[in-house]
């Protein structure tokens, strides 16, 4: 019994698996919708913004910056840039 316990708390205690935004993916066409995907994603969300009629948003994963553009029309993620 208490080995089934140890492994449950374990298990418990493991961290969510981080998922990667992708080109094409649907965040929401607010930046409150974007910075909730990207948080449950698994991104630590920096900044977000309106620049050139897109959104902007700035997310962390690990050691990368990345910079996530969404059209605020359909929610999609069109381009993302990694630093």
């Amino acid at each position: 019994m208490r080995k089934f316990l140890i492994a449950t708390a374990m298990v418990v205690a493991l961290p969510a698996f981080a998922v990667e935004v992708t080109q094409g993916a649907q965040l929401g066409k607010t930046m409150d919708e974007v910075k909730a995907g990207l948080v449950g994603m698994g991104y630590e969300v920096r900044k977000v913004q309106m620049e050139d009629g897109k959104i902007e948003a700035y997310a962390v994963m690990g050691k990368t910056l990345n910079e996530v553009y969404v059209d605020p029309a359909t929610g999609l993620v069109t381009k993302i840039l990694s630093k």
